[in-house]
């Protein structure tokens, strides 16, 4: 995610960290390679305009640049600024009616149908009751796509009676959502491959017709300046209260999400990093600003992983470490845990620093699926007394695995060292040398 962006703005930025005082020349210099690097990403020439100026106005100030750490507290402001730009504060979805019904606008291709689950998903685990329906009477499988990803997260899906039209539908779909005891109807609307008169008629009766609550625009990061513009056109003739940005995890520039609240007046609401049914996120403008810049967002993987965790599986590993009891059972079920929450480079590149740390693209991830492999191979005693593991045992687990005996072998080294470094933790920590109990126990 934005790693063509991050790695240019990085350089820049270190080059002016590491000076002890700042000129004027010296900032002059930074900021120019920041409008480069901006423009490059793909965002608008006057959103970058604009930031570079407001950057250049602050950091010009007195306890700026005759500051003891000039360097640090330009990144300051333009961390600020970059928050400001896409819109400085979490905006969240007000649902107020009886029930609450949101509408879901985009192009075909975005990923509006599979947003429009997701987002069911989530409402859901804040203790919603939603249910799915669409107004895509145009598409054959528009309303079984919806009927299978319903059923796929146990959700409702309210399918209209023939012959309907389509600005019937959400009021439809809302009486039949008052019935069932549900309070969130998430409305999923038809699309073409390009804004047409046809498309903006029909979903400006739904927009005027349906008492909803929201109207979502679901756009592609990956299409840059084309999502800020389908933007405009869909929050002129319609009038939008918010944007999903889909597909955040493969766009390596950044266009889109840096440049849309600003053109456009309307703020991100959700950003979608992955085609699991669970990978939908709340937007924080001032925590995707820290992770362009590399200083990660450790705040929202910890929120992830308080989503996806089983937090009493966790409490029992924390135990047996604790009391050195740890097995390869341990190890499995904590890699099987963490592969809940997406791939590993999607957890790295969260923690500062981390990007420049990161191996080859795939490179860790196979190593993960290796290990994986070997410890699923495994019999249930043998994860529970590693030590009868001998050299036929091996071969068997590399025969059942896929892989080899030097990567079984592998496997077992990294769980011997894992368990030498984890005892000597616990015994300083029993001596007192640690100042915290990182045992948890």
């Amino acid at each position: 995610m934005f790693e063509t962006l991050s790695d240019r703005l990085d350089g820049v930025l270190a080059r002016l960290r590491g000076k002890g005082r700042l000129s004027e020349r010296d900032l002059a210099e930074g900021l120019r390679e920041i409008r480069l690097a901006l423009l490059e990403a793909d965002v608008h020439y006057r959103v970058v305009r604009d930031l570079v100026e407001r950057i250049r106005e602050q950091a010009l100030q007195s306890e700026i640049l005759d500051s003891l750490t000039p360097g640090q507290n330009v990144v300051r402001v333009v961390h600020r600024e970059l928050a400001s730009l896409m819109g400085g504060e979490r905006a969240a979805l007000e649902l107020k009616g009886h029930p609450s019904a949101v509408l879901l606008f985009g192009l075909q291709g975005a990923g509006k149908t599979t947003t429009a689950a997701k987002l069911a998903q989530h409402l859901r685990k804040q203790g919603r009751r939603p249910v799915l329906t669409s107004t895509d009477v145009h598409r054959p499988a528009a309303f079984e796509q919806l009927r299978v990803l319903g059923e796929g997260i146990g959700l409702p899906v309210f399918l209209p009676e023939p012959d309907v039209p389509p600005s019937q539908i959400p009021e439809a779909a809302r009486q039949w959502a008052k019935r069932s005891a549900c309070d969130v109807v998430l409305v999923d609307t038809a699309g073409r491959l390009q804004v047409d008169d046809a498309m903006m008629d029909e979903l400006g009766k739904i927009a005027a017709t349906a008492a909803s609550d929201e109207a979502l625009l679901v756009v592609d990061a990956m299409s840059g300046q084309d999502a800020v513009n389908v933007a405009s056109v869909f929050h002129e003739q319609i009038g939008l209260t918010g944007i999903v940005l889909t597909k955040l995890d493969g766009d390596a520039r950044g266009g889109a999400a840096l440049s849309i609240r600003a053109v456009t007046g309307t703020p991100i609401k959700y950003v979608g990093v992955g085609e699991r049914i669970d990978q939908l996120e709340p937007f924080h403008p001032d925590r995707m600003a820290a992770r362009i810049l590399g200083m990660g967002d450790v705040r929202s993987l910890i929120e992830h992983a308080e989503e996806v965790v089983d937090e009493q599986r966790a409490q029992r590993v924390v135990e047996r470490i604790a009391r050195n009891r740890l097995t390869l059972q341990d190890f499995l079920d904590q890699l099987e845990e963490m592969r809940k929450m997406g791939p590993l480079s999607g957890i790295l590149e969260r923690l500062p620093g981390a990007r420049k740390r990161l191996p080859a693209e795939g490179v860790e991830e196979q190593e993960v699926t290796r290990t994986l492999a070997v410890l699923r191979a495994m019999t249930v005693e043998e994860r529970l007394n590693p030590s009868i593991i001998g050299g036929s045992r091996k071969k068997r687990i590399a025969r059942g695995s896929g892989t080899r005996v030097r990567d079984v072998n592998r496997v077992l080294s990294q769980f011997d060292g894992m368990k030498r470094a984890l005892r000597q933790l616990g015994d300083r920590q029993r001596k007192g040398k640690l100042p915290f109990d990182l045992l948890g126990g």
